[in-house]
This record gives C-alpha cells, sequence and structure tokens, in this order.
C-alpha cells in the first residue's frame, strides 16, 4: 500500500472511531439530537435551522450551507419515502424523525433516523444518456434519488445503519480541515 493511500485509511479509521463511540463529553465533542414528527409541517426547515445553530461560531463557510442542504434532504427522504416498520407504527401515529449531530475538532456527523428498516438507494448510473439529456424537458427526467446524490457528494461520506427494533440510521460525515474558526 502507498503512502497516500494508508493515510487515507487512516483518516478514515479515525473518523470511524469517533463516530463510533458513543457521546464522550472528554473527547472534545459536542453532541445533540432533536425529535421532529414527519406528519408536522415545516420539519426540513426545523431541521436546517437546529443545524446553524449547533454550528454557529463552532464552524465557519460553506460547509454550513452543505450541512444545512444535507439534513434537509435527508429529513425530506423520510416525509416523502419513510413507511413505519409494522412492529413500530401506530395506527393514527405520527412518523418519529430523530436527527443526530455529534461534533468533533476535525469531523461533523449528522444522522437521521427513521422507522423504516428498507435501505436507502442511491441511484447507480445515469437513468438516460448524457446526449438526451439536454433534448429532454425536465418533467421526464428522474425525480427520486436527486437528495442521496446531493447529499453524497457534498459530505465526505454517507452510509446507513440498521436499528435494533427496527428502522434505520442515514450517517453523513464533514471534514472539517479548514472550517474552524481561529
Amino acid at each position: 500500500m502507498d503512502a497516500g493511500k494508508a493515510e487515507y485509511v487512516a483518516k478514515e479509521l479515525e473518523a470511524y472511531a469517533h463516530w463510533f463511540a458513543a457521546p464522550d463529553p472528554s473527547a472534545n465533542g459536542h453532541f445533540s439530537a432533536l425529535t421532529l414528527f414527519a406528519e408536522c409541517g415545516d420539519v426540513a426547515r426545523i431541521a436546517r435551522d437546529t443545524t446553524s445553530a449547533f454550528l454557529r461560531g463552532v464552524v465557519t463557510g460553506d460547509v454550513v450551507y452543505d450541512t444545512r442542504l444535507a439534513v434537509s434532504e435527508l429529513v425530506g427522504n423520510v416525509v416523502n419515502h419513510a413507511v413505519p416498520d409494522r412492529s413500530r407504527s401506530r395506527p393514527g401515529g405520527c412518523r418519529r424523525i430523530d436527527v443526530i449531530y455529534k461534533l468533533y475538532p476535525k469531523w461533523f456527523f449528522i444522522g437521521v433516523r427513521d422507522e423504516d428498516s428498507t435501505p436507502p438507494l442511491l441511484p447507480m448510473g445515469d437513468a438516460l444518456c448524457p446526449e438526451l439529456v439536454g433534448e429532454l424537458t425536465e418533467a421526464v427526467l428522474p425525480d427520486s434519488g436527486r437528495g442521496l446524490m446531493i447529499t453524497q457528494r457534498m459530505a465526505d461520506a454517507v452510509w446507513w445503519t440498521p436499528e435494533e427494533g427496527g428502522g434505520k440510521t442515514v450517517w453523513c460525515r464533514f471534514d472539517l480541515d479548514g472550517y474552524r474558526p481561529q
């Protein structure tokens, strides 16, 4: 393994170790969680505003806008696509959305948890030939899967974990090199 690849693997393992660890104030981390309900209005806006408030004074630059858009897309996916597992649903009940924030000196993790165990699907490749897309109206282009693709392009990593008892959490990681105030 060359030195560049070894350094990359070491960075990824260090980030994974911080994401996987239980919240520990002695690790110089800041943690918060927010519970929303999909049937309430403006849940994406509330998640965006909470993300901004959580990062205020701690992170600067474009990463704040990127994280706001990512959390909005992930929460929007729950609102539009998540169907609670039979064991987690209640007749007439609201669909629960938990937004988890983990901030460390080098990384910011966002997790969006829902009650649907179905894995998120990221589109594989283009649905249409690039030469044809320019001639087609937006109405015939795919309108599903864009949110995860946008999040994947902005974040440094995107993945999901199944939850015990049903449901899943979709995670994204933003590396904060150069985005911390001096």
